[in-house]
């Protein structure tokens, strides 16, 4: 029997000798013993497996796959279909559909005096929307805005 673990996790803290991850998918978080080259918003498919004789540390035994994600707010307003989804979507709610290919757009239609707000609340939840984006498996997250409407890029 083993305790390792197979997962996609986000890296949320790093020292040259330790780093913090967190599981996507159960938002577990481990600490590790060591920092395998391991950097803040890296997204990591990797097995750990607990440090004996406690077990409170972890080590990386695999990495299958690591990338850098991102996060930033564009100039750009929402597209045309994203505003469509948001004028078919109650002020206050959110509209959630997948893209062509990979990730997904999430559209939320705040007040339009809460717009600014709204975008901010999205940026500084930024461990929420990066481990959104590591469990989608896409690399970067656009916000664009205009009054009344946010959408939230998942992309590759």
């Amino acid at each position: 029997m083993t305790d390792e673990k197979e997962s996609t996790f986000l890296v949320t803290h790093v020292e040259s000798d330790s780093a913090v991850l967190k599981d996507v998918n159960d938002g577990q978080v481990h600490t590790l013993s060591s920092n395998p080259g391991l950097a803040v918003d890296d997204a990591v498919e990797a097995t750990v497996a607990p440090d004996p004789p406690m077990e409170v540390t972890y080590q990386v035994v695999e990495v299958a796959e690591r990338r850098s994600l991102s996060i930033e707010e564009s100039e750009e307003p929402p597209t045309v279909h994203e505003r469509e989804l948001a004028a078919e979507t109650e002020t206050g709610e959110l509209a959630r559909e997948e893209r062509a290919g990979v990730g997904e757009v999430h559209v939320l239609t705040p007040p339009e005096e809460d717009t600014a707000d709204a975008v901010a609340d999205v940026l500084d939840d930024r461990e929420a929307t990066l481990s959104r984006a590591a469990r989608l498996g896409v690399n970067r997250v656009e916000v664009r805005s205009e009054p009344g409407v946010v959408s939230v890029r998942y992309m590759p």
